[in-house]
């Protein structure tokens, strides 16, 4: 089940909504509870037994840790204990010869799991006692199959005690809507426009199309991507949960930098947190730094997926941030705005046709396109339509990219003069975005399975 369904939108999530505010405050965590369990075993429900097991076992770590008082045994645990979670999680998901289906959302809960003993272990987080509250920790359904990556320290006290408001929750509902309409209307319009022009990819595009097509994409996954984290940040606030930020329109960026300081910035924190600082981050000298870093996007691409493409896209980034901070970063932050925001778009689109590809050879190829290499030409029937026809979403699609859509929204929010207008804004967008649902096949969710 993912959020841009008419079951989760009409049967779901009213009826969860409905029971979570009719008990008692102290029954809220149990419905939530139910209900996590029920929205993931609705899509994956062999694998709720995996995400049941990960659940026991990591609480059961976290009391052994605090109780061990020898520090080598404590260690120890730790270690053990971030091993079992890799180590599953290498299974299913990289273990490709077995063959093993990909439990949904196992990198996400994986990674919280991971968080929390870490930083009991820290003693930057108390234990949790209530296995019931820790498994609602691990399961919540509105970040359960996407993120954002939700630290425990950060909600901890949340899952205790949280306020609910008629301003909360109307502002939760008005940010989730502004998610179902940039995924279902915006990524699943450009969506379409990137898999037609990109069908015959294979046997060869024309340098425009290429571009467009690319183009396409990065407005797609962008707002797939954080729509979906809208969506779940805006539920959260429904029930009374504050979820970090996890996008601050990355598409603004002026480096490679300042673009993975605004892009899924829970997965860049988390990698920061626990890998990039405890390996020495840029305390033991540039070489080391260098090392670390290389590691960590590496890391970060194979985090994405087991194809090599994965990979190798995280360690172009890796490379790009390296060469930022010791080469030519120095120069590029010299440059007119503009400049600097051109050079980020240029290598972030660059980029993309890695991630978007099966294979190296296929990015490789596609990149080749872009530059006249293996491309059927520099302009071709495709090309002119593809922009032509779909302009009003191509405009508005990089229009809701800037800062200036986001000032004009918080602005007209905060406005009680517009308070009427932007509340039917809303409605119109999720009366759309419903439409869009019944009567379009085409509707992906590229994070779905990571």
């Amino acid at each position: 089940m993912v959020f841009s369904s008419i079951t989760f939108l009409f049967m779901f999530f009213p009826i969860v909504l409905m029971a979570y505010f009719l008990v008692p405050e102290r029954f809220r965590n149990y419905v939530l509870l139910v209900a996590s369990l029920f929205f993931y075993a609705w899509g994956e429900p062999v694998y709720i037994v995996l995400m049941l097991l990960s659940i026991a076992f990591n609480y059961v770590c976290g009391l052994e840790l605090v109780s061990q008082t020898d520090p080598k045994k404590k260690k120890i645990k730790l270690w053990l204990a971030v091993a079992v979670n890799l180590s599953v999680l290498g299974l299913f998901k990289y273990c490709t010869f077995l063959h093993l289906s990909l439990p949904i959302g196992i990198s996400f809960y994986t990674f919280q799991a991971i968080s929390y003993i870490v930083d009991v272990y820290r003693g930057q987080a108390p234990v949790q006692k209530n296995p019931l509250s820790f498994a609602l920790y691990i399961c919540m359904f509105p970040q359960l199959i996407a993120g954002p990556i939700v630290r425990y320290s950060d909600i901890n006290e949340q899952l205790q005690h949280r306020d609910t408001s008629l301003a909360e929750f109307g502002a939760g509902m008005r940010r989730f809507l502004l998610g179902l309409g940039k995924k279902v209307i915006l990524a699943n319009g450009i969506g379409a426009i990137y898999a037609e022009v990109t069908a015959d990819a294979g046997t060869g595009l024309a340098v425009v199309t290429a571009w467009i097509g690319i183009a396409a994409y990065a407005l797609q996954i962008y707002f797939d991507f954080s729509g979906y984290s809208d969506m779940a940040i805006g539920l959260g606030r429904m029930f009374g949960f504050h979820f970090l930020e996890n996008f601050r329109l990355p598409y603004t960026a002026v480096s490679i930098s300042d673009f993975w300081r605004k892009w899924h910035i829970s997965l860049s924190s988390w990698f920061s947190e626990y890998v990039y600082i405890p390996l020495g981050g840029n305390r033991k000298g540039v070489q080391r730094q260098i090392l670390n870093l290389l590691i960590v996007w590496t890391l970060t691409g194979i985090w994405h997926g087991a194809s090599s493409n994965f990979m190798v896209w995280g360690l172009y980034y890796g490379i790009l941030i390296v060469l930022e901070k010791f080469v030519w970063g120095k120069y590029t932050e010299k440059m007119p705005r503009l400049l600097q925001h051109i050079y980020a778009l240029f290598f972030i689109n660059l980029g993309w046709t890695l991630f978007f590809s099966n294979s190296v050879s296929e990015g490789v190829r596609y990149l080749g396109y872009l530059f006249g290499v293996g491309a059927t030409g520099v302009f071709d029937q495709a090309a002119l339509p593809a922009i032509m026809y779909h302009l009003p979403l191509w405009i508005v699609g990089i229009f809701a990219c800037t800062t200036t859509c986001k000032r004009l929204l918080e602005r007209a929010e905060h406005s009680k003069k517009a308070a009427m207008a932007v509340n039917v804004a809303y409605i119109a967008v999720f009366i759309v975005a419903v439409s869009c649902l019944i009567t379009d096949s085409y509707n992906p969710f590229l994070y779905f399975r990571f």
